[in-house]
């Protein structure tokens, strides 16, 4: 799955628009001086969620290659052994 820029940044703008609301109420804090703090963080946990959510709808892939040598003993003396391998994977991050 592709990850859908355009559902995203409708998700940004929902989000900003929630902290928005969440910051105009009066007291939001019971000593105004914190007020900015209060606000910061509303904004940041609504951030948070939506680009923890977006990161999440991506797919993740890998192809891995590799050779392996090595000494062995063999009735005529030491020898050595080889073997390769490859393997590809997809998932989703969580």
């Amino acid at each position: 799955m592709a990850l859908n820029l355009t559902k995203f940044k409708k998700d940004l703008k929902d989000a900003l628009l929630a902290a928005q609301e969440k910051n105009q109420v009066d007291n939001l804090a019971e000593d105004p001086k914190d007020a900015p703090a209060v606000a910061m963080g509303n904004l940041a946990d609504e951030l948070a969620t939506v680009i923890d959510a977006y990161i999440k709808t991506a797919t993740v892939s890998t192809t891995v290659s590799t050779t392996v040598t090595g000494a062995c003993a063999t009735p005529a003396g030491p020898g050595t052994i080889e073997g390769t391998g490859s393997g590809s994977g997809t998932g989703s991050l969580s």
